[in-house]
């Protein structure tokens, strides 16, 4: 009996070495998706060297200061209208660090209120600037937590500045 000559092709096994490619490419493919994931879902504070900031300080009357370390400085401020869902203005000014990246993120204090990540954009030496957003909450007083991340070729540090949102009706 004539066999076409694709079915003889279709029934040789496969090369042991063809085999330990195709395992090396899967194995490769699971461990960049895991990488990946890893990346953009993790918590910044696995890797944040974390700073107290300077004094007590609210947001929405000023600027507010933290050391972080080594004679660096960061000022952070939001300005004035910490209000839900309203846009605002982000901003770190950076002495004695040079930065590769900014990032702020919100996170409730009380409550799990998702992860909010904002990267500000370099726009001077020192100079990093973006908006923010917070969300709705059905409490009257909704304390949040502003936490600033600086990378830097060597480490990433970062400091916390609390503030609270009052819902208007």
């Amino acid at each position: 009996m004539n066999t076409p000559p694709h079915a003889q092709d279709d029934d040789a096994p496969r090369s042991p070495l063809l085999n330990l490619l195709i395992m090396v490419t899967l194995a490769t493919v699971v461990v960049a998706c895991w990488y990946l994931l890893d990346y953009y879902l993790r918590d910044s504070q696995d890797d944040v060297t974390w700073y107290p900031p300077s004094g007590d300080c609210e947001l929405r009357d000023e600027p507010c200061e933290a050391s972080l370390g080594l004679g660096a400085q960061m000022v952070f401020g939001v300005g004035s209208d910490l209000s839900p869902t309203m846009t605002l203005p982000l901003t770190v000014a950076l002495q004695g660090v040079e930065a590769n990246a900014v990032t702020v993120e919100f996170v409730g204090r009380n409550m799990p209120m998702g992860l909010h990540r904002f990267p500000l954009k370099k726009v001077g030496p020192g100079t990093f600037v973006g908006e923010g957003q917070i969300d709705r909450c059905s409490e009257a007083v909704m304390p949040w937590r502003a936490q600033v991340v600086v990378e830097t070729d060597k480490a990433r540090r970062g400091s916390w500045f609390d503030f609270e949102v009052v819902r208007r009706h």
